[in-house]
C-alpha cells in the first residue's frame, strides 16, 4: 500500500498568503504606532513640564547666588544699619520665590518633591528673615544669613546628605531630585525600551521572513527577481519601528503616510506574479 503524497498549495496561493501576511505586519506596525505615540505623548508632555521646572530651579539657584553677592556687597560697605540689605538682595530673593512657585507646577517627584520644594521655600524665608534681623544685630548676624544661603551639605561618612546645606545647595539637591524623576518619566511604561523593542521589532522580523519566503518562491517558481518595492516596503516599515524605539514618536503626518506607502508598495510588489494566474470564483 503506497502512501498518498500531500498536495502542496499552488505557488500563487502561497504568494497570496504571503501578501496578506506582509500587509498585516504593516497594519500591525501602524496600530502599534498609534497606541504608543498617544501614550508616549502624554509622558513626553509631562517630562517637558518637568524640564521647565528644572529650568526654574536652576534660575532660582542663580538668583540665590546674586542674593549672596548682594549681602557681601552690603557687608563691605560697613553701613548695614543705614542701607539695610539693599534692593538687590530683596529683588533676588523675590525671584527665587517666584521660580520655586513655578517649579511646583512641573514637579515630577510626587509628594517627596513637593515636600522638598516646601522645605526650600522655608529655607528662603529663614534666610530673608535672618538678613532683615541682621540690620539690627550687625555684621556677625549678616554673616550667618550668608551662611544660610551658601552652607555646604553635611556628610554621613563619605556620603553627602541631601538637603542639609544652605539654600543654594538645597536647590542643587532639588534639581537632582527632579532630574531623576524626569529620567523615570522618559523610561517608564510606553517609553521603556524593554517594551518598545519587542513590540516594533517583532512585526518587522516577521515581515522580513515573509519577504524572504516571497523572494524564494518568485526566484524558484517564476524565474524572476523579487520586486525591489517589497524591500523598500520592509525598510520603510522597519524604520518607523526603530525610530519609535530610539527617539520621540514621529508626527502622525510623517509616520502614517510612510506606512501607507509601505503597504501600497507591498501590494504592488505581488501584483505582477498574481496577475499571471486567474482562478475562477467558487
Amino acid at each position: 500500500m503506497t502512501g498518498v503524497r500531500p498536495r502542496l498549495p499552488h505557488p500563487i496561493v502561497v504568494l497570496r498568503w504571503l501578501r496578506a501576511g506582509v500587509l498585516g505586519m504593516v497594519a500591525v506596525t501602524a496600530l502599534l504606532y498609534l497606541v504608543v505615540a498617544n501614550r508616549a505623548g502624554e509622558q513626553i508632555t509631562a517630562a517637558q513640564r518637568t524640564t521647565k521646572a528644572i529650568q526654574h530651579i536652576r534660575a532660582a539657584y542663580d538668583q540665590a547666588g546674586k542674593a549672596d553677592d548682594a549681602l557681601d556687597a552690603v557687608s563691605g560697605t560697613g553701613a548695614l544699619d543705614l542701607i539695610g540689605t539693599g534692593a538687590d538682595f530683596a529683588n533676588a530673593t523675590a525671584r527665587v520665590s517666584s521660580h520655586l512657585t513655578s517649579a511646583t507646577e512641573g514637579n515630577a517627584a510626587g509628594e517627596r518633591g513637593l515636600s522638598h520644594i516646601q522645605f526650600v521655600q522655608g529655607q528662603l524665608a529663614t534666610c530673608v528673615q535672618m538678613a532683615n534681623t541682621a540690620v539690627l544685630d550687625g555684621a556677625p548676624a549678616l554673616a550667618k544669613a550668608g551662611d544660610a544661603l551658601d552652607d555646604a551639605r553635611e556628610y554621613d561618612g563619605r556620603d553627602p546628605v541631601p538637603f542639609t546645606g544652605g539654600l543654594r545647595q538645597s536647590l542643587r539637591d532639588l534639581e537632582m531630585l527632579e532630574a531623576a524623576a524626569r529620567h523615570d518619566q522618559l523610561r517608564s511604561d510606553w517609553r521603556d525600551p524593554g517594551l518598545l523593542w519587542p513590540l516594533f521589532i517583532g512585526p518587522a522580523a516577521v515581515m522580513l521572513l515573509l519577504v524572504c519566503a516571497t523572494g524564494g518562491i518568485v526566484a524558484r517558481r517564476f524565474r524572476r527577481y523579487p520586486s525591489p518595492a517589497l524591500v523598500v516596503a520592509l525598510l520603510a516599515t522597519a524604520s518607523i519601528g526603530v525610530t519609535m524605539c530610539t527617539t520621540d514618536p514621529l508626527s502622525a503626518a510623517i509616520a502614517l503616510p510612510v506606512l501607507a506607502a509601505a503597504g501600497a508598495l507591498a501590494y504592488l510588489a505581488y501584483r505582477p506574479r498574481l496577475a499571471e494566474y486567474r482562478f475562477p470564483r467558487s
